[in-house]
């Protein structure tokens, strides 16, 4: 697994030596963007209108818009010098129970391992936060951004999962049409809840697959050996219903698949053997 960070990971005193890892991977199918004329891909160029010419990565500054067309430039330099001195040491410094923590807060997730060093320390604050059902609030700088990160517990394994700071988060009051008292009808309630109830079961995430991956997939494969495609026409669903009428059609629908699960199909009957 390939490393993208090494430092070091503490809390009080303990000073632990870690790697860090990337936890996911995105599975999206990229394409290219192709001229339909002759066929060939078209290449993003970083070019300056200005000089009219292409640029090299090395002639590039990072620069802060603060007027319009105004910039102030900063060198890479510059910038890492804001780093804080410990951006090589994830610092734990608060505890906090994992369920305080609301998930729109959550960003990426990294695993953690240990250091050849570091194999006793690791584990012993891995089985600490098993056993106080805590997790660590820590600071980190990634790739020359400074994050706010959990470190949690995995099947035995540590991990950071960054967050974001709560000014990043927008309020809730900002959303349209959100109603600050909301009532709903007793009935209507209750069966939502029924709803609910139905489809509640454990959470398993093998069960759920990227469907339009999946496809695509096949579709570049039937091109690649030349078959020709066949796309069913997508009927768009016009039935407005009432929302009580929509809560029961979806209670009765949930029954009928239910009554199919349940009947068993009956053993073929053996036909009696004529002398």
């Amino acid at each position: 697994m390939h490393t993208l960070w090494k430092g070091a990971l503490s809390f009080g005193l303990v000073y632990l030596p870690v790697k860090m890892h990337a936890a996911t991977e995105d599975k999206d199918i990229t394409m290219k963007q192709i001229h339909r004329t002759c066929g060939s891909p078209i290449s993003l160029l970083k070019s300056c209108s200005q000089c009219n010419k292409d640029i090299k990565s090395e002639e590039l500054v990072k620069g802060y818009e603060f007027q319009k067309n105004q910039y102030i430039l900063f060198e890479k330099d510059e910038l890492d010098q804001l780093l804080p001195d410990s951006h090589k040491e994830i610092k734990i410094m608060d505890f906090v129970s994992i369920d305080e923590i609301d998930p729109i807060y959550f960003q990426k997730t990294y695993y953690l391992s240990p250091d050849s060093r570091a194999d006793k320390g690791y584990t012993l604050l891995m089985e600490a936060l098993k056993t106080t059902s805590k997790i660590g609030i820590c600071k980190v700088s990634i790739r020359a951004k400074s994050s706010l990160g959990a470190i949690r517990v995995i099947n035995n394994c540590l991990v950071l999962e960054t967050l974001y700071y709560s000014d990043e988060i927008r309020p809730i009051q900002e959303v349209p049409n959100i109603q600050t008292d909301p009532v709903v009808d007793p009935k209507e309630l209750d069966m939502a809840q029924s709803i609910v109830q139905h489809l509640s079961v454990a959470f398993e995430p093998t069960k759920y697959k990227d469907d339009y991956r999946n496809q695509l997939n096949d579709v570049i494969n039937k091109k690649i050996q030349g078959d020709q495609i066949q796309y069913s026409v997508i009927q768009q669903k016009n039935n407005v219903l009432d929302l009580m009428s929509a809560l029961q059609a979806s209670l009765d629908a949930l029954d009928q698949s239910k009554n199919k699960k349940t009947i068993k199909p009956k053993g073929k009957q053996k036909k009696e053997q004529t002398a």
